[in-house]
């Protein structure tokens, strides 16, 4: 089993991957100023139960393991 860096992400989102989406939804790229909304949205909505989402992987990931 390969062991994961420290420093390494585990998920990463990218300017790309925002325009493809925008591209799919809206049909264009995003200016500067609606990207920085973009992030600052994303970072909430990511932020705002990021407890929930940790328990449930890390719950997921050792469910096997546990008694």
């Amino acid at each position: 089993m390969e062991l994961i860096d420290e420093d390494e992400l585990i998920f990463k989102l990218t300017k790309e991957w925002v325009q493809q989406e925008s591209n799919d939804i809206i049909g264009r790229n995003l200016s500067d100023d609606e990207l920085d909304t973009v992030k600052k949205c994303i970072e909430w909505g990511l932020l705002t139960d990021i407890d929930t989402v940790f328990k449930t992987a890390i719950f997921e990931a050792t469910k096997d393991s546990q008694i």
